[in-house]
């Protein structure tokens, strides 16, 4: 399915789903919130390597028109916020032929049935890497072989409810399609089905838990891998904010071999929530590739979040964990902003009208994701930080993140086809100051390391960026920005310096 295909897809289910609230919520006495808000931008940007080449720089005059719309729908039954621009890039000195881009990003919950029958879903469009050890570049104008648009959808049906006073139970089945513009590693379509059960006991801080799984998960350019697992756990409460779990299972796979093979799993966590606003969780657990483990850690004030997390888990995808990753600003203030507004939606609103009226880029991320054809087993550490100010915000992110392939059987192409192990580190800060109530000033400084087994596998990119933005009109806001980015590596090493200006009117 390509990603217009997919585009096309998402909206019908954000519409009919619409359609379906208003339809149920008429004559209900339900309160409805649908906000739709249109917009058009149109940026024209100027840079003297468009190419991005260590050599024979080339200038280019860059204008890019992106109309979009965001709708947000507040309902007894539904909750959904859907951002969709399509941007149209012109190159005035035909670098490049005109092409166009498409950027996404959707959530939602609809209750089809009365706390028993759900549906979620989500989806997102972005500009990401093909390889890691490719070139790596800021911003999506520049004209870049490695860059790639890659669409990501899921939908995942539900079933909530009790058995009689015995347990509860979720019964679960969701699909996910992954789908990019190239060939490398172009297309991953996971399913996975789940039923759980949990319950107390004649003890008051006992518990139990009793999970059944399967997921499948097909890669175009690689082999299909399964793994199927059933687990039985026991929690118990020490206190009111401490809580210990283990469990035992079995599982089987084809992550290392053609047919299935079974294993014993085990795993012991805990979680301590001291107060609202901190909460630690901590789980190691043995499968079939060895030890695994999950560690995060949130902290909380009036003004700031401070995140982290470590984990050692397999990855179908770069970008299975979904559109909430740790590694992009929009992430943290939507963590922030949980205190204030609880509901999902709202709360949606609320961070893209924060990061518009703050100059603050929502998809500044530290480390790129790249295509991969096979699930492999990957080690990453995530560690951020946000302070929201009466006129200043400054955020800080930073992630290291290790990858090997697991599936040792496939013949997919991708970065693991010429290293055993992809390494990727950086950081990003964040200043914004409001200059004045309508106009303010950004400053954002960034730096990204990759390496392979090679020497030809290792290069570093540093960008940063310095911006002035604010409102030109009731509905219209303008910014002027320029950057420089610095890219050194044997095979991706150039300099570029930029300047943009961007006109953005609502209706």
């Amino acid at each position: 399915m390509s990603s217009k295909n997919s585009l096309l897809f998402a909206m019908s289910v954000a519409v009919a789903a619409g359609a379906h609230a208003q339809e149920s919520g008429a004559g209900a006495g339900v309160k409805r919130t649908v906000t739709l808000v249109p917009r058009v931008s149109v940026s024209e940007t100027l840079t003297d390597n468009v190419r991005l080449s260590s050599t024979g720089k080339q200038s280019e005059q860059i204008t890019e028109i992106s109309p979009g719309i965001r709708l947000s729908i507040e309902s007894a039954r539904l909750k959904t916020f859907f951002d969709y621009s399509l941007s149209e890039v012109v190159y005035a000195q035909n670098s490049s032929p005109g092409r166009s881009q498409n950027a996404l990003n959707t959530f939602g919950t609809f209750e089809a049935v009365d706390n028993w029958a759900f549906l979620d879903f989500s989806g997102s469009i972005s500009q990401q890497a093909i390889s890691a050890f490719g070139t790596q570049s800021i911003g999506s104008t520049s004209i870049n072989s490695n860059k790639t648009e890659v669409s990501n959808y899921r939908l995942s049906p539900y079933l909530r409810g009790r058995v009689g006073s015995l347990a509860n139970y979720e019964a679960r089945l969701s699909r996910t399609l992954t789908q990019s513009d190239s060939a490398a590693g172009s297309g991953v379509a996971t399913t996975d089905g789940s039923v759980k059960f949990s319950g107390g006991s004649g003890f008051r801080s006992l518990g139990w838990s009793a999970d059944l799984s399967q997921q499948r998960v097909d890669y175009s350019a690689g082999r299909p891998t399964e793994v199927d697992q059933v687990n039985l756990g026991l929690s118990y409460a020490l206190t009111s904010q401490l809580n210990v779990f283990a469990s035992a299972g079995r599982e089987s796979n084809n992550y290392t071999s053609i047919d299935k093979k079974a294993y014993d799993t085990s795993s012991v966590g805990l979680t301590w929530t001291p107060s609202e606003m901190t909460k630690l969780s901590a789980s190691q657990s043995h499968r079939s590739f060895g030890d695994g483990f999950a560690l995060s850690l949130e902290h909380r004030t009036a003004r700031t979040v401070w995140r982290f997390s470590d984990s050692k888990d397999a990855s179908a995808t770069p970008s299975q964990a979904g559109i909430a990753s740790l590694g992009t600003v929009y992430d943290l203030l939507y963590s922030q902003f949980a205190s204030l507004q609880p509901n999902p939606v709202l709360r949606a609103q609320l961070v893209n009208t924060y990061l518009q009226a703050n100059n603050i880029s929502p998809t500044a991320t530290v480390v790129t994701s790249s295509l991969t054809s096979a699930v492999s087993l990957q080690r990453r550490q995530d560690l951020s930080f946000v302070l929201l100010g009466v006129r200043d915000t400054v955020t800080f992110i930073a992630t290291r993140n290790e990858s090997t392939r697991l599936d040792t059987v496939s013949v997919g192409i991708d970065d693991f086809s010429s290293s055993s192990v992809v390494r990727q580190n950086g950081f990003n800060v964040n200043y914004a100051h409001r200059l004045t109530p309508d106009y303010s000033l950004g400053v954002l400084l960034s730096r990204q390391n990759t390496s392979g087994v090679l020497s030809t596998q290792d290069s570093r990119l540093q960008s940063l960026n310095v911006s002035v933005s604010g409102k030109v009109g009731k509905q219209s806001s303008a910014t002027l920005s320029a950057r420089r980015v610095v890219s050194s590596g044997i095979t991706s090493s150039y300099g570029e310096t930029a300047v943009t200006g961007n006109l953005n009117v609502q209706f």
